[in-house]
């Protein structure tokens, strides 16, 4: 099948109101092709109108959409294209990505080439969420400071954004202060269908944050990548995949009253990490699904990567359309999107039996419990009662069994501070999975106002902040009634935006901070968050919990997770009675009463339709003009990134790896928070030294996440995580490690550049789900900075492993059960992968060679996790920025010579 055979699939459709449309109908080629095309997922046919829609463009072939068309539960996978129809970046993603566009620009001028060549295909939508930082709380100022603070810090990057607007015709930028990217995402940039040439097709994306999920809580496929992937996206390429398998998920039954929308999250992520999701699809089905609220979708399908699949799909049905009514799309638009998936009998949520998928789950509602995460991963569910003592089990246990291996476990342990293990220092609503989520936020801002109209008080000590998601979120707790409470237990609005979930929790007071460090304090954050892995809250907290807003205030009021919140007081009325989480638990009955006020289409209308948006502070930052960027000199927050020199030559990456070093050897579950941290820069690490020998003042740092348009500082900042264990140093906590396993420990990237002056690769050996958590692409560049060739690991997280190859890195995962313990490789030992040539086929094995410093050798075998044809090519060429430059120089080259 060709474009030409593709294209007699066309067929008009009734738009409604008189209109037409023309599409790619999917039930013609069921007709005509294969009954079973109906049976298909959802989300497959969605990849399949795509494939027809695109075929005979670049990397869209006939054979791919045969591949989809014979797509069978348990059949043989293949690798088949998605062309997306956008692309949506946050700016700490972004910032690194466009820096290497500005790159690409620059080094295709020195080729000879037209750098406006380097130009986004697709429209790319910036959402400027990720830099806020809550310095100031309380009050009625805090909001506008951190947002001056923010404008402040970040002067050199927003200017930098601008002159992405004006240097590239597809790229626009949502200003800070809108909100979180997801939710502006689903709030007004998603149409759910669009028409390009006339024909009209489903909305598609990806983007540069793991939780680009939360899309498909309105039927719309979309899931998260690097910003290495995202690169080539942009660039015309389109996004490959194995073509998954699909897990049908059916839920059944109804929550029980007091049982919010995060706890059922928190299950279904714990259920379905458990049973093993990662790389697949997930897609939601029957009763249970069909009653949830768009919102309450979208809150599942955001912590799609916390369960480890693909995406958490939900198809289009009544309740999409409600949803796009609420926010204030036109009718128009509603209609569309009615008609076109009604055409391609694809409206309505599925019912058990009527899809085949590759196995079915059933996720009963009804039997979920309140309950929180933590204190380490977000798939380790506590029952709420079981908090305390979940807790003191952890202060004893083994830090392999996820605890802190303290000798004692005493209560009161800094009498100067009155802390103890366990107390609360952050309390935060916080992030994309929540806080936009209205019936999560009514109920607790009536929890609120229950808890202020009994005299409850949050300790003075915690640091308490509101970050919504978005801005029509103060607008209906402000109808409601319900700001102010908020505002009187400390959860004022600081920031629209991602905050203290992104680790930009700003810092704790110097007296606490030095209480922990002194005494080996275990405390805690409280978070609405969708992440809480090690350090990424705040360097000085190591327990994080993740639960609904109601819960972060309830806790926060008690002050300390060392407790059972449905037996023990939160605290004392003004009457001095005993007040209990019960005495102030929202009836269902407010809680439905207050819903009225989050209905507000012409909210949704009036924010994003102002004419000035992002107002004096944005206005006001620098607008460079220009096709190629003029990099500032003296930045330390923008250079030039070294990825693309000297593109143009013939000769492909080196193949075989000989004799390499090993840089560390790291546990299970090692995130992409453990390998690029996001959050505080400490004084004395190896980029806090570089900064100060560049004249920035601590109080200056920033983040790593603010910094990642500099390669020296994220370079320096890779693997500097503090909570960080390298068998190489010993298991010593921290980003260190030892020269050939020999001698005291230094910090990785100082070992790095022995390393280098030794002309030596390098190799990173690791456990199970390598690269988990964000969607961070220094993960990987920094990574390849420090000199490595390979990773090996038990297994990988599905966007790191992309983004390792995206970078020319070579991921090679263990087989037949076998590790670096049952290998006995250790840090003195050089390991060799001698076979390698190029181009390498998808899916392949290599010998790995193992020399022990006693001098003897061992011979495996690895797998080389390339897994499409298009993979082996980035490989080759030494990333996939080099392969799109080398194919654009080409082509203009050729175009020349005729």
């Amino acid at each position: 099948m060709n474009r030409q055979h593709t294209s007699v699939y066309i067929r008009n459709f009734d738009l409604g109101a008189g209109r037409t449309g023309k599409l790619y109908s999917l039930p013609a080629l069921a007709k005509d092709r294969c009954e079973t095309i109906a049976r298909l997922p959802v989300s497959i046919r969605i990849l399949l109108e795509s494939a027809m829609r695109n075929c005979g463009k670049p990397g869209v072939t006939p054979e791919h959409v045969e591949t989809l068309i014979n797509w069978k539960p348990s059949g043989e996978r293949q690798e088949v294209p998605l062309s997306v129809v956008r692309v949506v970046l946050q700016d700490f993603t972004a910032t690194p990505l466009l820096c290497d566009l500005a790159a690409m620009r620059a080094a295709m001028a020195q080729a000879g080439s037209d750098p406006t060549l380097v130009e986004p295909q697709v429209p790319v939508q910036l959402v400027i969420d990720h830099s806020v930082q809550v310095n100031y709380i309380g009050g009625g100022n805090a909001l506008r400071q951190n947002m001056e603070l923010e404008y402040a810090r970040n002067a050199e990057r927003y200017s930098f954004f601008k002159w992405s607007t004006s240097a590239f015709e597809k790229f626009t930028a949502v200003p800070p202060g809108f909100g979180i990217i997801h939710q502006v995402n689903l709030e007004t940039l998603a149409k759910g269908v669009f028409e390009t040439n006339e024909i009209w097709h489903p909305d598609t994306l990806v983007g540069t944050d793991s939780h680009t999920t939360m899309i498909n809580g309105i039927g719309i496929l979309g899931w998260g990548v690097g910003g290495i992937e995202a690169e080539s996206a942009m660039l015309g390429q389109p996004v490959t995949l194995v073509a998954p398998d699909v897990v049908g998920v059916e839920l059944v039954g109804e929550r029980p009253e007091g049982v919010t929308i995060t706890d059922a999250v928190l299950a279904i992520t714990e259920i379905l990490r458990s049973h093993g999701v990662v790389g697949k699809f997930v897609e939601f089905h029957g009763a249970g699904a069909a009653a949830l609220t768009a919102t309450d979708r979208a809150t599942i399908a955001n912590m799609a990567p916390e369960y480890g699949a693909t995406m958490g799909f939900f198809p289009t049905d009544e309740q999409t359309l409600a949803y796009f009514q609420a926010t204030g799309r036109t009718e128009e638009e509603i209609t569309a999107l009615r008609a076109y998936y009604t055409a391609q009998d694809m409206f309505g949520m599925p019912q058990i039996g009527d899809i085949d998928y590759s196995e079915v789950l059933q996720i009963d509602l009804s039997m979920i419990a309140p309950s929180v995460a933590g204190p380490k991963r977000p798939q380790d569910r506590i029952n709420l009662p079981n908090v305390g003592s979940r807790f003191e089990e952890l202060l004893k246990a083994p830090v392999s069994d996820g605890g802190y291996a303290l000798e004692t476990s005493t209560q009161n342990t800094d009498n100067a501070t009155n802390l103890s293990h366990g107390d609360i220092l952050i309390a935060a609503i916080t992030s994309c999975t929540n806080t936009s989520n209205p019936e999560v936020l009514l109920t607790a801002g009536l929890l609120a106002r229950n808890a202020v109209a009994a005299g409850l008080k949050v300790p003075e000590r915690i640091k308490t902040s509101f970050a919504p998601g978005s801005r029509v979120v103060t607008e209906y707790l402000h109808s409601a009634d319900l700001l102010a409470p908020l505002e009187q237990l400390g959860f004022s609005v600081v920031a629209y935006g991602c905050a203290v979930c992104a680790g930009n929790s700003g810092p704790l007071a110097p007296e606490l901070d030095a209480a922990i460090a002194e005494h080996d304090l275990v405390c805690a954050a409280v978070l609405s968050g969708n992440r809480n892995f090690e350090a990424r809250i705040h360097p000085s907290l190591r327990a994080n919990l993740l639960m609904s807003p109601p819960l972060v205030i309830a806790f926060a009021l008690a002050g300390s997770i060392r407790m059972d919140l449905t037996t023990e007081p939160l605290g004392k009325s003004v009457d001095g009675r005993d007040i209990y989480l019960s005495d102030i638990w929202p009836d269902p009955r407010d809680i439905e009463a207050a819903m009225v006020h989050s209905l507000a289409p012409e909210a949704y209308r009036k924010i994003y339709g102002a004419s000035n948006q992002g107002g004096e502070l944005w206005q006001n930052v620098e607008k460079p003009i220009g096709e190629i960027f003029e990099w500032p000199e003296h930045s330390s927050y923008l250079a030039e990134p070294p990825f693309f020199s000297d593109f143009n030559t013939d000769s492909v990456e080196s193949s075989a790896i000989n004799r390499a070093s090993i840089l560390a050897i790291l546990g299970d579950s090692i995130t992409t928070d453990h390998i690029s941290p996001a959050g505080i820069i400490g004084q004395d690490s190896p980029a806090g030294q570089w900064l100060q020998e560049h004249k920035v003042a601590p109080a200056d740092f920033n983040t790593y996440g603010a910094r990642r348009g500099h390669h020296e500082v994220m370079m320096r900042g890779t693997f500097a995580n503090v909570r960080l264990r390298n068998q190489v140093a010993g298991g010593r906590e921290g980003g260190f490690t030892r020269i050939e396993g020999l001698g005291d420990p230094i910090s990785m990237y100082d070992a790095a550049q022995v390393y280098k002056k030794m002309e030596r690769p390098l190799v990173v050996i690791a456990g199970r789900e390598y690269g988990c958590g964000s969607s961070r692409d220094w993960a990987a560049k920094g990574t390849k900075l420090l000199g490595v060739r390979t990773v090996i690991a038990q297994s990988f997280e599905r966007i790191h492993r992309s983004n390792l190859v995206g970078m020319g890195v070579i991921p090679c995962e263990f087989l037949n059960g076998e590790n670096a313990n049952s290998l006995g490789i250790i840090g003195t030992d050089r390991l060799s992968l001698p076979d390698i040539t190029h181009p390498i086929q998808p899916g392949s094995t290599t010998r790995l060679i193992i020399e022990h410093s006693n001098g003897e050798r061992l011979e495996t075998t690895v797998k080389m996790r390339i897994d499409s044809t298009i993979e082996a090519d980035y490989i080759a060429a030494g990333g996939v920025g080099r392969f799109i430059l080398r194919k654009l120089h080409t082509a203009k080259r050729n175009t020349a010579t005729k």
